[in-house]
């Protein structure tokens, strides 16, 4: 059994308040995990990431806030979790 099925196991038999600690632990590592991408990418940078359609998007950094990056694809702008992003070599 791995990881993500002994975790769901263990949340069917928690109780409300142990849930929400749960909920609250997953949201702080997600804050994390985000701020830590951002700190990967700089504008100018070239990446690619996964469209809403499923294609494949590619563009140039424009700006990095906190959990989100503007990517500009020449035309449109998009706002992407960091997380989501794959640096394109040049």
């Amino acid at each position: 059994m791995n990881k993500v099925q002994t975790c769901v196991q263990l949340i069917h038999s928690m109780n409300a308040d142990e849930v929400n600690q749960i909920v609250e632990a997953v949201k702080l590592q997600r804050t994390y995990l985000a701020r830590s991408a951002c700190r990967g990418v700089q504008v100018g940078d070239t990446v690619s990431f996964r469209g809403r359609r499923g294609q494949t998007v590619t563009g140039t950094v424009e700006k990095v806030n906190r959990k989100t990056v503007v990517v500009d694809t020449g035309g449109t702008k998009w706002r992407v979790t960091a997380s989501l992003l794959n640096t394109v070599p040049a």
